[in-house]
């Protein structure tokens, strides 16, 4: 009897995967590993088109398709354009990625009155994803598949000091009770789960003071930062088939922080 090859683990051939806030960092990082999985993706950015662009070229040269689409999600009405031209352009999206959110610690984030930050998170972390989420899950659900992803913060609800942390906890727990009650909504065909990363080295990382760096390897018990990479080969998992029983969950990817 002839046996066919075993099919690649978290295969995601013949897909389409559709990334928010995926021009550098932890969604740079996710939309080159669902193209070597296997898969077409469409990347969004808000402004930075030139470094999507590169993202774009990058996924191409693996031989996949991939197109870039700008929309500030922070301006509601971008929402559903946005899925419309993934829709036009790729004719279907089996798995979306909402990884864009708001950066509160590097940029023109830091100069920001508490009261914008909030109103800013708010906008992009808590309404856009939800707002896309519920499109797109309309989508999925009509179709009879689909995988949606969304991004919390391992932290959010065990609690740490400072404004940064009340902001970012007051969103972050949004999102993942949001995934907890979409998975239920829209099972069973589409799986909606989260991702709650921890000490992941981005551009905030990078320039970390050295207290800081101490506290990061202090609380980790792999004693690292985790890299995009780390998050990025989960979503890939998590986007699969070989995650088909998995939904409703909001999985910390933190090197086994349980503070």
């Amino acid at each position: 009897m002839t046996q066919l090859p075993p099919t690649p683990f978290a295969s995601l051939s013949g897909q389409t995967v559709c990334v928010t806030g995926a021009s550098s960092g932890i969604g740079r990082a996710i939309a080159l590993e669902m193209a070597r999985a296997g898969a077409n993706v469409a990347i969004h950015c808000r402004k930075s088109v030139e470094r999507a662009e590169n993202v774009v070229r990058e996924i191409r040269d693996l031989g996949r398709q991939s197109d870039c689409f700008a929309a500030d999600l922070a301006d509601s009405s971008t929402h559903s354009t946005l899925v419309d031209e993934v829709w036009s352009r790729f004719g279907a999206c089996h798995v979306w990625v909402n990884n864009a959110g708001v950066d509160l610690l590097t940029g023109d984030g830091p100069g920001l009155s508490f009261e914008k930050k909030l109103e800013w998170l708010l906008a992009v972390d808590v309404t856009a994803t939800v707002q896309l989420s519920r499109e797109v899950g309309r989508r999925m659900k009509a179709a009879g598949q689909g995988v949606i992803l969304n991004i919390g913060w391992d932290q959010a609800d065990r609690g740490m000091e400072g404004d940064s942390a009340e902001l970012f906890s007051t969103a972050k727990n949004a999102v993942m009770g949001f995934t907890r009650s979409l998975a239920v909504s829209l099972a069973p065909e589409v799986r909606v789960n989260c991702i709650s990363p921890g000490w992941i080295q981005t551009a905030w990382g990078d320039q970390a003071s050295d207290a800081w760096q101490a506290r990061v390897i202090r609380e980790t018990p792999l004693g690292r930062w985790g890299i995009p990479e780390d998050i990025a080969r989960l979503a890939r998992f998590l986007a699969s088939p070989d995650a088909s029983y998995l939904t409703g969950q909001v999985i910390n990817a933190n090197g086994g922080a349980v503070r």
